[in-house]
């Protein structure tokens, strides 16, 4: 399924001044009262997808699923995981930037070596970050776009991995606290959620200091 050219629009922009690794990074869970941020980094290989790619949000669950796999075979992927205590610790913006940190560095470390070791490898790399504020000691350069899962294909890329990841990883959660109903809401804060703080408390991967989690632990 070919894009439309609009869709690669920041990456074509960024080849055309020289650069030839294009990662787009997002991230998933900055507004959930539970669980980490997870952050995605990828890189494509390819362009042409069989399934249907677009701004993770507007995607089915079985869509995003079917997605994933696709994305993992024609692309660089790394992933970045920031969890609740440490998202206490440093507050959710700066943990979904040291999320989005460790994801570059993953997918870096999992390119070819002759790629990556190259003496002029980081003056190649161009960042596409979801946003409008990033702030990394990464040594490459970066550009942020507001809403840029719905504008580039890489960073639609890289917000169908996070999701996916994350919604993955509150499934699992879902059977350790099953009271809470992870399963559903992934850790948002629903009514249903924000009623099940209010009834059994707080569990260990509640984000402690945002709004609507109550103290305690279960």
């Amino acid at each position: 399924m070919s894009q439309p050219a609009d869709w690669l629009y920041f990456e074509t922009q960024a080849q055309n001044k020289g650069l030839r690794f294009i990662l787009g990074v997002d991230e998933a869970g900055r507004g959930p009262l539970a669980g980490p941020v997870v952050a995605a980094a990828v890189c494509l290989r390819h362009y042409d997808f069989n399934n249907s790619i677009n701004d993770s949000k507007k995607m089915t669950a079985k869509a995003r699923e079917a997605a994933f796999h696709e994305i993992f075979e024609k692309a660089y992927v790394g992933i970045g995981i920031i969890n609740e205590k440490a998202i206490d610790m440093v507050n959710i913006l700066n943990a979904s930037h040291l999320a989005m940190e460790m994801a570059v560095k993953e997918l870096v470390h999992r390119l070819p070596h002759e790629i990556a070791s190259h003496a002029h490898f980081c003056q190649q790399v161009m960042l596409l970050i979801d946003g409008n504020i990033f702030r990394s000691p990464l040594p490459y350069h970066y550009q942020t776009i507001i809403n840029g899962d719905g504008k580039s294909l890489s960073i639609a890329c890289a917000s169908i991995i996070a999701k996916v990841y994350r919604d993955r990883l509150l499934l699992v959660y879902d059977k350790v606290f099953p009271q809470y109903g992870f399963a559903k809401h992934k850790g948002y804060p629903t009514q249903a959620h924000r009623l099940a703080i209010k009834k059994h408390g707080t569990s260990m991967i509640h984000r402690k200091s945002f709004q609507g989690s109550k103290k305690g632990t279960v």
